[in-house]
């Protein structure tokens, strides 16, 4: 059980950013043993205040009481030899080491001669870090070469392997299957059990009731309560994040079909995709539901021309079309939104109007040079439309929360008109209020003619918004489901492996 007494206070913490009251008077306090859940939208100050914890950024004012003794955490570093270790939202890894050299970076094993490596030392003890998670990978492979999920599952291994006994986690469930969330929640009890103290941070709520045994919840850099989790419900958490009643998570706009406005048949590569076919109207959202490694990223990026194919065609209003290139699917009228929106979506160190605007160069440049009033006009509009929160067009995209940095990246894409939308994971990271608001966006999109291809891995959200679902299994359409017929039984039924309905199964 946790102590009473709180080994970590953080009193009365503020912190400013050009344009942006980050956190205001926060006082934020945990105990030894607990699981304490951190909840708020995007933008309410939760990695601020973390990343002050760890060091990374310095506060304005406030103290920071650990066990008992007024503390200064001035590096990342220095929380480190205090015991305090963060797991980022946005992975840390290095591509092109290996997993071992990952997770113990700086701290490798020495060799016999000065300057070597003991390897042997090294993946014996990284083999040991990823047993405790369950994860079959081997500490030799490259970063590089790993899935989301698997990097995710070493990231942790690599904070693990610190043997910090204040521990802050923060979205580290995004990518992970439902099994693999299983493990991470049992390895947290059991970190719980020999006293460490974990900070939570996540956007999906029913994993804070099931985890959690305290909630603080912040708004707009401020806090606005703590409560023991079994003393409140869902309902009350949202209202006191998002400051308003959230009575509609997935408001769906009915509309009727329309035209075929893109066909796949037999599409194939390799062993990761085996004879997929779809068809998506105009007007349509098309849901594409699947266990981690499925396939469903990589049938979006082959349908925008990022990896080749063995075989298949693909016709787009009906027309056949061969789509060999990022450049050719812009061309046809196909945007896509990536799931990794930071590192593949975005120019984190360009401005909000830079990233709006890079893809349709054409419709703000003249005689080959940038009409600079132009390309601010045109960012302004999709700013509005979507209500894009930044102090102004020239704010650095990084410094946007992570639903604001998504609604960029769709907004990027609406402004070339696109025919098709691919969105992988688009509300991957982002807090409720802001989900509701992509989901609305889609409706919008939807109602305006745009055919929409959703992958997602919460099941909630793919009955909440698609019309059609489509459930893939290690690379394959093993299902299809009209939105009146799904339930998340028969779709994780599918998504497992069990035995294919051949009448719901896209032919």
């Amino acid at each position: 059980m946790p102590h009473d007494a709180p080994v970590l206070v953080m009193e009365h913490i503020s912190k400013s950013f050009p344009g942006v009251q980050a956190l205001d008077d926060v006082t934020f306090e945990v105990r030894q043993g607990e699981i304490h859940a951190l909840v708020g939208e995007n933008g309410a100050g939760k990695s601020t205040l973390m990343k002050i914890l760890t060091g990374a950024v310095p506060k304005d004012s406030g103290t920071i009481i650990l066990r008992g003794q007024p503390t200064e955490i001035d590096s990342p570093a220095r929380a480190l030899a205090l015991g305090i270790s963060m797991i980022h939202q946005e992975l840390a890894l290095i591509p092109y080491l290996n997993v071992g050299q990952n997770i113990y970076l700086g701290r490798e094993p020495r060799g016999a001669l000065p300057g070597f490596i003991n390897w042997p030392a090294l993946y014996a003890e990284a083999r040991q870090q990823l047993g405790r998670l369950n994860i079959d990978v081997d500490p030799a492979m490259l970063v590089a070469d790993l899935t989301i999920a698997q990097r995710q599952m070493v990231e942790i291994a690599k904070a693990l392997s610190l043997n910090a006994d204040i521990l802050v986690m923060d979205e580290p469930t995004s990518a992970l299957s439902e099994r693999e969330t299983e493990i991470l929640f049992e390895l947290m009890r059991s970190l719980k059990a020999h006293g460490v103290t974990i900070i939570f941070i996540s956007h999906r709520l029913e994993e804070v009731f099931t985890i959690a045994d305290r909630v603080t919840v912040l708004r707009d850099g401020q806090l606005v309560g703590v409560a023991p989790v079994g003393e409140v419900d869902m309902g009350q958490v949202v209202r006191m994040m998002v400051g308003r009643e959230l009575r509609e998570m997935y408001p769906k706009e009915e509309v009727a079909r329309r035209e075929q406005v893109l066909r796949v048949e037999g599409l194939s590569r390799g062993r990761d995709l085996r004879n997929v076919s779809l068809e998506l109207y105009s007007g349509e959202i098309l849901g594409l539901a699947g266990l981690v490694g499925a396939g469903r990223t990589l049938l979006a990026r082959a349908l925008f021309g990022i990896d080749a194919v063995d075989e298949g065609e693909i016709w787009l209003d009906g027309q056949p079309v061969r789509i060999d290139s990022p450049q050719k699917a812009i061309a046809l009228g196909i945007g896509f939104v990536p799931e990794e929106r930071a590192a593949q979506g975005l120019f984190l160190n360009m401005a909000v109007r830079q990233n709006i605007t890079i893809s349709a160069l054409d419709k703000v440049s003249r005689l080959g040079f940038v009409d600079f009033r132009r390309a601010a006009g045109l960012a302004q509009e999709y700013v509005q439309r979507l209500d894009i929160r930044t102090p102004s067009l020239r704010q650095r995209v990084r410094n946007l929360s992570g639903g604001n940095q998504q609604k960029v990246v769709i907004a990027k894409w609406l402004s070339l008109n696109p025919k098709v939308l691919i969105l992988d994971e688009p509300t991957r990271g982002i807090d409720v209020g802001a989900k509701a608001e992509i989901h609305a966006l889609m409706g919008q999109l939807a109602r305006q003619g745009v055919g929409i291809i959703m992958i997602s891995s919460e099941l909630p959200e793919i009955l909440g918004i698609s019309d059609r679902i489509l459930v893939m299994h290690e690379g394959e359409v093993v299902a299809e489901f009209t939105r009146a017929e799904a339930s998340q039984d028969e779709i994780m039924w599918y998504a497992a492996g069990g035995e294919r309905n051949n009448d719901r199964r896209q032919a």
